[in-house]
C-alpha cells in the first residue's frame, strides 16, 4: 500500500519540510535506479569488447536524445494535476491522466519511427565502423522501448502529483531488477552482445510500465480524452520539454568539446560527473515535490505559502548541499585517485574539476528548487527561457574560449558550467522572491476553477 502526502492542510501545509522531504527520498532512489539501469548495461557489454561498449554508449546518448523533450514535456501532467488537487477538481483527473497517456503514446510513436530511420545513421558518427554498426543495432532495437518509458513517465509524473512517489520506486527498482537479471543471461549467458543489451532495458522499462501501471488500472480504465485536457498539459509541458532538450544539447556540445581537448579531459570530465552526480540528484527530486505542492498551493488560491514551501526547500537543499561540499573537499582527491587506477595525469585533472564542482553545488541546487517553484506555479516559459539562454550562452562558447583556445581543456569547459548554473540561480530566485510567478498562477487557476 502506498503512502501518499494527502491534500490536507493539517497533513502538509503545516509542515510543508516534512511532506518535501517524504515526497522526495523516492524519487531520489526512482533517479539512481533509472542511472544503475543504464550503468548496468554498460558494465555488463564492457566484458564483451571495446567497440561493443563505444556502440551501447553512443545508442544509449541517441537514444535519450530521441526521448528527452517527451520526459520534460511530460512533467506538465504532474503540475496540472496538482493543481487540480489544490483547487479540490479531482474530477477533472480522469481527463487530465488521459491527455498525458494520449500524448505520451504520440510521442513515444513519433521517437519510435525517428529512431528506426537515425539508426543506420549511427556508423557514420563513429571513429570505428564496427563501433558504429553496433550503435546502429542498439538504437534499432531500443527504440521500441521508447513508447514504454514515455507512458511511463506520465503514469510517474501523475503519482507524484496525487503524493504518491512510493509506487514510482518500487516500479523501477523491479525494472531495474528485471534489466540486471537479463543482461547476465543474455550477454554473459547468452553471448547475445548489444542485442542483449538492448532486450534486457526494454524487458525492465516493461515490467517499470507494468508494476506502475497495475496500481492505477482502476484510474487508467477511467480515463477520458478531451482536447481541453490535451492542451493544458502541452501548455506546461512544452516550454518545459524544449527547455530539457536545449540544455542537453548544450551539455552534449560542452562533453564534445571537452573530448577534442584531450583523452585525459574526455576520461576526467566522465569520472568526476558520475561521482559528483550523487549530490546532484536529491535536489532535483526535491524540485520534483515543491513543484508538486506549489501546485497544490496555487490551485487552492493559497500563493502565501509557495514562499514557505520554497524556503522550506531551499533550507534542505542547502544543508544537504554543503554537506557534499565538505566531503567532497576532504576526500573528492582521494576517491577520484583511487577511480584513476595509478595514472597521476587523470587523477590531477579529475581532482581539479572536484574542486570547481564543489563552487557549484549549492548554486545548482538552489537553481533547480527555484526551477520547481516555477513549474508548480505555472510560470514554465520563464524559467524555459532562463535555462535555454544561459545554458548557450555560457557552457558551449566559455567551454570553446576557456577550454580549447585557453587550453584549460575540461577545466574550462567546467568554469563555464558554473557560470551557467550560478547565474540561473540568480536570475529564477529573483523571480520567485518578486512574485513574478504570480500571473501565470493566477491564469492557471482560472483555468482549473474554471475550464481545463
Amino acid at each position: 500500500m502506498s503512502v501518499a502526502v494527502s491534500d490536507s492542510d493539517s497533513d502538509w501545509s503545516s509542515h510543508p519540510g516534512r511532506a518535501l522531504v517524504r515526497l522526495a527520498w523516492p524519487i531520489t532512489i526512482s533517479m539512481l535506479s533509472f542511472s544503475a539501469m543504464t550503468l548496468a548495461s554498460t558494465a555488463f557489454v564492457a566484458q564483451v569488447g571495446a567497440d561493443e561498449l563505444a556502440g551501447v554508449g553512443l545508442g544509449g546518448v541517441a537514444n535519450f536524445t530521441m526521448i528527452c523533450f517527451g520526459i520534460g514535456l511530460l512533467r506538465g501532467g504532474k503540475t496540472v494535476i496538482a493543481q487540480a488537487i489544490g483547487a479540490n477538481r479531482r474530477d477533472l483527473i480522469p481527463e487530465l491522466l488521459g491527455a498525458a497517456v494520449a500524448i505520451a503514446v504520440v510521442l513515444g510513436a513519433t521517437a519510435l519511427i525517428a529512431g528506426q530511420i537515425a539508426a543506420p545513421l549511427l556508423a557514420l558518427l563513429s571513429a570505428s565502423p564496427r563501433a558504429g554498426e553496433l550503435a546502429s543495432e542498439y538504437l534499432a532495437i531500443r527504440s521500441f522501448g521508447m513508447p514504454l518509458v514515455l507512458v511511463a513517465c506520465a503514469l510517474r509524473e501523475a503519482s507524484y502529483a496525487e503524493g504518491d512517489s512510493r509506487s514510482p520506486m518500487r516500479s523501477a527498482l523491479a525494472g531495474n531488477a528485471v534489466n540486471i537479471a537479463l543482461d547476465a543471461v543474455l550477454i554473459t549467458g547468452l553471448d547475445m552482445s548489444v542485442q542483449g543489451a538492448a532486450l534486457a532495458t526494454i524487458a525492465g522499462i516493461a515490467t517499470e510500465l507494468a508494476t506502475l501501471a497495475w496500481p492505477m488500472r482502476g484510474k487508467l480504465a477511467r480515463m477520458v480524452w478531451r482536447r481541453s485536457a490535451v492542451r493544458a498539459v502541452l501548455q506546461q509541458g512544452v516550454p518545459n520539454g524544449v527547455q530539457f532538450i536545449m540544455e542537453v544539447g548544450s551539455f552534449m556540445i560542452l562533453t564534445v568539446l571537452v573530448a577534442q581537448a584531450s583523452a585525459v579531459d574526455g576520461a576526467a570530465h566522465q569520472m568526476v560527473l558520475h561521482l559528483i552526480n550523487v549530490s546532484f540528484l536529491p535536489a532535483h527530486a526535491l524540485a520534483e515535490a515543491v513543484a508538486v505542492l506549489v501546485g497544490r498551493a496555487v490551485g487552492a488560491n493559497r500563493d502565501a505559502l509557495v514562499a514557505v514551501i520554497a524556503k522550506r526547500a531551499i533550507s534542505i537543499a542547502a544543508a544537504y548541499s554543503a554537506f557534499c561540499v565538505v566531503a567532497y573537499a576532504i576526500l573528492g582527491g582521494v576517491i577520484v585517485r583511487a577511480m584513476a587506477a595509478g595514472d597521476a595525469a587523470l587523477a590531477d585533472r579529475a581532482t581539479t574539476l572536484v574542486h570547481i564542482g564543489t563552487t557549484f553545488l549549492i548554486a545548482d541546487a538552489a537553481n533547480v528548487i527555484a526551477r520547481g517553484v516555477l513549474r508548480g506555479a505555472s510560470d514554465v516559459r520563464y524559467a524555459a527561457v532562463v535555462g535555454i539562454v544561459t545554458a548557450w550562452l555560457a557552457t558551449p562558447p566559455l567551454g570553446w574560449y576557456l577550454g580549447i583556445h585557453h587550453g584549460l581543456g575540461a577545466a574550462g569547459g567546467w568554469i563555464g558550467l558554473t557560470i551557467e548554473i550560478v547565474v540561473g540561480a540568480l536570475i529564477l530566485w529573483r523571480r520567485v522572491w518578486r512574485d513574478g510567478w504570480k500571473p501565470a498562477a493566477a491564469k492557471a487557476r482560472r483555468q482549473i476553477t474554471g475550464t481545463v
